[in-house]
């Protein structure tokens, strides 16, 4: 009798390997912490004539983003170490790496360059995580699970911000070095325990089908499917799978140009990928956690910045995971054209209230008017809706979509490619966002309402809907020219072909076997 499969073990795995995103989350959010600590501002800054410490906006810069220059470095070698490695050993290495990284800052004493070269080596492998654990993801799991299991990425990258914060706001009243070692020697620890995979992590059984080892593949299937390695299950779901990846990589081994090669609709998926990774840093979410403590005060809040970005934490936090259920209810698609419409209202009110009725920055709370709090409180109100909206929303999609749109030839190089532009956006906004909330306010928040309405026609335009399908059926709809709206209604044929192809041959199997009897 053919045992029952389970997906348990590939939930399992696939939570662990998302918590490569909690080190993303972790590293970025434990950060802007630092920058306003004492101890810290004292070791790294400049000395003033009046004995003070200051971190100027250039060291401050520098500091940050050394983190995004690795970011981008690693998102883009991890693509090499996958294709030659494979997927469990680019875990590993860039996990490795990440924790040399973190050593580093931990060992700092006062050497600025000490610092800033500790995060440059923890952003590659933070960059290499933000591509590699969406690839394995989307290569282990089962077709009606992978969009929840790769919104796990998303939840993972926001629980370690908001657990950024709290560990922040826990530690930022302690004297001396603990302040700021304590928060960023934890990452030690979480880069251990994501080391800790080299014991029962197995290889993507994609990738070994892809370089021809089907017995170690049907191991694993065996394993992520909780079934013994000689139930029928295993030889189906593994010829299914060749069948597929053979018709995948019917071109050979693929070159970087190849992502962009207009054969079966290639540079179409990765500007896709690209694209949606590119309106994801403009949905303008991180506007909120860089300046909603002057915000709060604007509206008459003494909080510190520290409870505000914990208060911002959480809010994400609760919003990612409603994902988790309606990633496969509502589908990728409508999510984003939803999550679109919900963030341009969001930012569109609240940057016209804030303009036309919050005080200048810095004015003393007992100078602000009826006017000035209501407007705060307007501001506030939809500042916390466009977190929640975009944790839903816009926070976890772009992520499964990069995990599941490309062949097998072409995968790792493209998610590559997705993930390193969400980095250099990410750099980009960090850098040039202060200078222009410094000098338009409020008003930023229309360019991102602008980019917001952008990213609803770009979805509704070019945007497929992938929901239910697997990574094989995907390219076939891209190979088949569906149009983007037509494609929920679009029904895959080539998990049939190779179904009938695999029964066939156990069936040749056993009149050979009955015949030589």
């Amino acid at each position: 009798m053919a045992a029952v499969p389970t997906n348990t073990r590939a939930i399992v795995l696939a939570f662990f390997v998302a918590f490569g995103g909690f080190l993303f989350g972790y590293d970025i959010g434990v950060i802007s912490g630092l920058l306003v600590m004492p101890d810290f501002v004292q070791r790294f800054g400049q000395e003033n004539p009046d004995g003070t410490f200051t971190l100027s906006e250039s060291r401050q810069s520098i500091i940050t983003s050394l983190l995004s220059a690795g970011t981008f470095v690693g998102a883009l070698g991890q693509a090499f170490t996958a294709d030659r490695f494979g997927r469990r050993p680019t875990i590993l290495i860039w996990a490795a790496i990440f924790t040399i990284g973190v050593a580093i800052q931990t060992a700092t004493i006062d050497s600025i360059a000490q610092i800033t070269i500790g995060r440059f080596i923890a952003g590659l492998g933070v960059g290499a995580m933000s591509a590699v654990v969406p690839l394995y993801n989307g290569e282990t799991a089962p077709k009606t699970l992978r969009g929840t299991l790769l919104v796990l990425y998303q939840v993972q990258i926001i629980t370690g911000i908001f657990l950024s914060y709290v560990f922040d706001l826990g530690t930022h009243a302690l004297s001396g070095p603990a302040s700021w070692r304590i928060p960023v020697s934890l990452q030690l620890v979480w880069g251990c325990i994501l080391l800790s995979g080299i014991f029962f992590l197995p290889e993507s059984p994609r990738h070994l089908l892809g370089i021809g080892k089907r017995e170690e593949a049907c191991v694993v299937i065996s394993q992520l499917n909780s079934v013994p390695i000689d139930d029928p299950l295993v030889d189906e779901l593994v010829d299914e799978l060749q069948y597929a990846i053979d018709a995948e990589n019917e071109g050979g081994k693929a070159t970087w140009l190849e992502c962009f090669s207009p054969k079966n609709g290639l540079w179409k998926r990765v500007v896709n990928g690209m694209m949606l990774q590119f309106l994801q840093q403009l949905n303008g979410q991180n506007f909120y956690y860089y300046y909603g403590d002057t915000f709060f005060q604007s509206a008459g809040t003494t909080l510190s910045p520290y409870v505000i970005q914990v208060i911002l934490g959480a809010v994400s936090v609760v919003g990612t995971i409603p994902a988790l259920w309606a990633i496969e209810r509502v589908g990728r698609r409508r999510l984003l054209l939803i999550g679109a419409a919900w963030q341009a209202v969001c930012a569109l009110i609240a940057g016209l209230s804030g303009h036309f009725t919050l005080a200048p920055p810095n004015t003393p709370i007992d100078s602000l008017t009826p006017r000035n709090k209501q407007g705060g409180d307007v501001l506030i109100a939809f500042a916390v809706l466009h977190v929640f909206g975009f944790s839903l929303f816009w926070g976890p999609t772009p992520w499964v979509y990069l995990g599941e749109s490309f062949p097998l030839r072409i995968r790792p190089k493209a998610i590559a490619l997705g993930s390193a532009t969400n980095w250099v956006w990410n750099f980009l906004l960090s850098f040039f966002a202060p200078k222009i909330a410094g000098d338009i306010g409020p008003l930023i928040l229309l360019i991102f309402f602008g980019m917001l309405v952008v990213a609803f026609v770009y979805v509704f335009f070019f945007i497929p809907e992938t929901k239910g399908l697997t990574l094989e059926e995907v390219d076939e709809m891209y190979r088949s020219g569906v149009k983007p709206w037509n494609s929920p209604s679009w029904t895959p044929t080539l998990s049939q072909r190779a179904h009938e192809k695999a029964v066939a041959h156990e069936v040749r199997q056993e009149r050979e076997k009955d015949e030589s009897m």
